[in-house]
Parts: structure tokens; sequence; C-alpha cells
């Protein structure tokens, strides 16, 4: 039996997903979750197999919590099922380790065979997702990223010096880097190129 933790913030969704899952004879949905942090609670607790898991969730990202497993070296497979076709969001979701990456408007029976490779020790990768993803590079840094996303969620410059414990002025000289680099006219159209770009 390949043992799955499904992560996903919409409950309908999420019981949904759960469900289509338990059709299969050799999969058991072991815990569900609706934020990344229970899901980090609920991988090292119970040890599944796959953690499947969305990108868009409250707090701690699908990405954020891939990393956090890659950091504690677990031993679970992480596949992200999205319905975000960005190469950015692709190529970021690889780099922290990511297993398999599946888009929610494909067939459902592609879900269940990904999370069977992907158990095997394989990849499951749309192809072409994974063509375009090495097409265009991410520009942006780590900080530029955090400073961007607030100031795209309307935060002021000194919010997002508390937020992030830096001053005013070095937020001010990342969000001019990231503006430059993205190519927007001004931070909110940064913060909207990055997003649909998946850099954010």
């Amino acid at each position: 039996m390949i043992r799955v933790v499904v992560a996903e913030d919409q409950s309908m969704v999420l019981g949904a997903l759960a469900a289509l899952l338990e059709i299969e004879r050799d999969i058991n949905v072991v815990g569900k979750a609706r934020t990344g942090a229970e899901a980090l609670d609920l991988v090292r607790r119970l040890e599944p197999d796959i953690l499947l898991t969305d990108i868009e969730m409250p707090g701690m990202s699908g990405l954020d919590l891939a990393q956090a497993l890659r950091a504690e070296q677990a031993r679970v497979r992480v596949v992200i099922l999205t319905t975000f076709a960005r190469p950015g969001y692709l190529r970021r979701a690889l780099e922290a380790g990511v297993s398999g990456y599946v888009l929610k408007d494909a067939p459902s029976e592609r879900l269940a065979d990904a999370i069977r490779r992907v158990h095997a020790g394989a990849r499951a990768i749309d192809p072409e997702l994974a063509a375009e993803a090495w097409g265009e590079l991410d520009p942006l840094t780590d900080r530029e990223r955090q400073v961007l996303r607030l100031a795209g969620d309307g935060r002021t410059g000194s919010e997002i010096a508390r937020a992030l414990q830096l001053s005013e002025g070095t937020v001010r000289n990342y969000l001019s880097e990231a503006i430059n680099k993205v190519g927007g006219r001004n931070r909110v159209d940064a913060a909207r190129i990055a997003r649909a770009k998946g850099w954010l």
C-alpha cells in the first residue's frame, strides 16, 4: 500500500481528492491537512510515502512545505497538484526537491499514475511544462521575492521592514532591484508580472 497525506486548503477539494485516491486499491490516504503547517505535522507523525500538496495554502505554501521537508531530510516524496501551469512554479518546485508536478485539469487517472511513479522512485512531471521551465530563469533572489510578495499584497515599505526585520532603506533597495529585474513599472506591476510567471 502507498500511504498518502493530502494537503489542500479547500475542504470540498480535499474531500474529493481523498475519495478519488481511496478508490485505488494500492493507495491509502492516511491523513488530510488544510494548511502547510498541519501537513508538516502529519508527515512528521505518520511518516507517509507520499505527500500530495497544493501550492497555494495559508501560512506555508506547498513549496515552503517541500523545502522544510527537504531540510529535515524526510523520506516522504512530494507531489504538487496545482492549477498553476507556470514554468516558474515548476522550476522552484524542482529546486525544493519535489518529485511530481500534476495539473488539476489533467485526467484523474494521471494523478494515481503520478503517485505510483513517484513512489517507485521516478519523477512525474508534464514534459511540455518541464521544457518551458528551463527556458526562462527566475531573476529574483529569495529576499527580493519576499519583499515583492509583501509589496504586491499592499504592504507599505515600513510594514515590510517590520515584517522582515530590515531597514526601510534596505526594503527600498530590494524593491528597486526586483522591479528592474522583472521589468515592472512600479511595485504593483512588478508583483503582477512575477506572479504571472510563477516567481512569487
